[in-house]
C-alpha cells in the first residue's frame, strides 16, 4: 500500500518541476514571448534601415550620373552660384 503513495508523490513532484520550467525557467513561455517581441522589433528596425539604404543608394547613383544634382546640392546646401549669376535674396 505504501508503494503507490510514494509513486504518486514522485509523479506530482515531477509534474511540478516540469511546470516550473514551462512557466518560469529557461526556455519558458514568457522567455519565448520576449524573444518573439525582440525579433519583431529587430525586423522593423532592419526594414527601416533597408529603406534608408535604398534612398542613399539612389542618391549616390544620381550623383554619379549627372552634374545637375551636384549643382543643385551646391546651390541649396552651400549657397554657391555659377559664374556670372547674381543672387537676389528676398526677405519679408
Amino acid at each position: 500500500m505504501r508503494s503507490p503513495y510514494w509513486l504518486f508523490i514522485v509523479l506530482i513532484l515531477l509534474l511540478a518541476g516540469l511546470q516550473y520550467r514551462l512557466w518560469i525557467g529557461d526556455g519558458s513561455l514568457a522567455a519565448a514571448s520576449r524573444l518573439q517581441q525582440q525579433i519583431a522589433e529587430q525586423q522593423g528596425e532592419n526594414e527601416r534601415l533597408l529603406e534608408r539604404n535604398r534612398i542613399l543608394e539612389a542618391e549616390v547613383m544620381e550623383l554619379k550620373r549627372g552634374m545637375e544634382t551636384v549643382e543643385e546640392r551646391a546651390r541649396h546646401e552651400l549657397g554657391m552660384l555659377k559664374e556670372g549669376e547674381t543672387l537676389y535674396l528676398l526677405t519679408e
